[in-house]
């Protein structure tokens, strides 16, 4: 398997023991709750804040959007600049807007403190598989990968809930505040936890952020991102292809003359990387297009209250929560072909639940819990088979490169299932748009098990 060569990481200390991790994943699981709770308190919003559609909208996306367009350059901003301060410091900006939002007196300030909440989110989570990428190995480093894996899962599968049990125990009277309010104890906890228990990275080279592929990567991303977050044509996107082309080509030029491009082309060196960014985006059309058509039906389609609709997120979770905990020592044996086998019990759950659509509440449960298993076998062990051919130096920025692809793929995912819901839908269609979605979906998910393939048969 091939390498990235780069320059050395330099270490103030790389012995981290799991309250490092803890801090690290603390960071991960708000980040990520954020993108998935604000669903379920929207109605609240629109009548506390007499927000338009348009607003409530953008309460929504102008999270994701921000949090994709950053993500490349806030893993870059960790290599040259040290991994713990960005982390620490995206993990502040995200506590004090969550802070703003929590206290928004309108939407304007609440669409604009979500906006700052994605930023910020961009900048902390590249930091998170880059450290945990470089300062733990062997065994540990399975265990840390793990344990990552578990925390994105929980924070994607439970948020609906979560948010359903904060809204409703409307803790001093705070409502729907309190989503965003309950960031503010935790975060400062973990910042300041930060400097005492998690090492510091630097890049050794003295390199600058590179601004001309920053600012060219930014609006190639943006043109992607945004038509599929604010519903515009899909031909919108094609608005990406100069500036991610004179991008890709200023990078082979920046790197030829030996200057420090913001994406070095040599990550793309080893072929467990660029298949796994690949096998990442594709997965993820699956993950966040399948929360949003199931939340549609659970809610609109079945009558179901938030709360009600979130505890069927439970056998989902439950299922997710047991193979993403076994997945490092299958892993350690199957190697990529656990990634097959979620893959493949993913589209199995989906089968199920597309034939279950017309019947009794209860009939979901099964597939419910398949589908769970099968993410928990792809989404624990990715990260660690991605990464095991970047170099230190650079893990940061292709922790960038790997988490902007996924929030492609969920931006693409919602944008082409939510078209297939909404085009069948009709009166009293709920089950048949449902199960029509998971069908594409299903044929999403055997096109990742063959994706797979590609990835050398030894990835770490």
């Amino acid at each position: 398997m091939s390498t990235v060569a780069a320059p050395a990481i330099t270490p103030a200390r790389t012995d981290a023991g799991w309250g490092a991790l803890l801090v690290l994943l603390t960071g991960t699981f708000v980040t990520l709750l954020d993108f998935f709770i604000v669903n379920v308190a929207i109605p609240s919003i629109q009548v506390d804040l007499r927000a338009g559609p348009s607003a409530l909208q953008w309460v929504v996306a102008g999270y994701g959007l921000a949090q994709a367009v950053g993500l490349i350059t806030g893993g870059r901003l960790g290599d040259l600049y040290g991994r713990r301060r960005m982390y620490a410091l995206g993990l502040g900006l995200f506590t004090l807007a969550s802070a703003a939002c929590g206290l928004a007196p309108n939407v304007g300030v609440l669409v604009a403190g979500r906006v700052v909440q994605g930023a910020a989110a961009a900048l902390l989570m590249p930091q998170v598989l880059a450290i945990i990428n470089t300062v733990y190995t062997g065994s540990r480093r399975a265990r840390a990968f793990s344990a990552y894996g578990i925390a994105v899962g929980l924070g994607a599968v439970f948020g609906q809930l979560i948010g359903g049990l904060l809204i409703r125990a409307d803790v001093a009277g705070l409502g729907w505040r309190s989503i965003f309010l309950i960031n503010v104890p935790i975060g400062a906890a973990a910042v300041a936890a930060s400097r005492r228990l998690v090492p510091e990275l630097r890049s050794a080279a003295g390199a600058r952020l590179d601004l001309v592929g920053t600012v060219l990567v930014t609006l190639g991303l943006t043109a992607i991102v945004y038509p599929l977050v604010a519903s515009k044509p899909a031909g919108w996107c094609l608005a990406a292809v100069p500036p991610l082309a004179v991008f890709a080509l200023y990078q082979r030029r920046l790197a030829a003359r030996g200057g420090a491009p913001l994406v070095d082309p040599h990550l793309f060196a080893a072929r467990s990387y660029t298949v796994g960014v690949l096998v990442s985006l594709a997965f993820q059309l699956t993950m966040a297009s399948f929360f949003l058509v199931l939340a549609l039906y659970l809610q609109d389609g079945r009558g179901l209250s938030a709360l009600a609709s979130g505890l069927l997120f439970v056998p989902l979770g439950g299922g997710y929560l047991i193979t993403s905990t076994l997945s490092g020592r299958i892993a350690a044996r199957l190697g990529r072909q656990t990634l097959t086998v979620g893959a493949l019990t993913v589209a199995a759950g989906y089968g199920m639940l597309a034939l279950a659509a017309h019947g009794p509440i209860g009939w979901l449960v099964p597939g419910l819990t398949v589908a769970g298993a099968g993410m928990g076998f792809v989404v624990a062990p990715l990260p660690s088979i991605v990464m095991a051919g970047v170099a230190p130096a650079h893990a940061a920025a292709a922790s960038g490169v790997l988490s902007a692809a996924q929030q492609a793929g969920n931006a693409v995912g919602v944008a082409l299932i939510g078209s297939v819901f909404y085009r069948a839908l009709g009166p009293g269609h709920f089950p048949h748009a449902f199960a029509l979605s998971l069908d594409v979906l299903v044929a999403v998910g055997i096109a990742v098990a063959v994706l797979i393939q590609l990835l050398p048969g030894r990835t770490a």
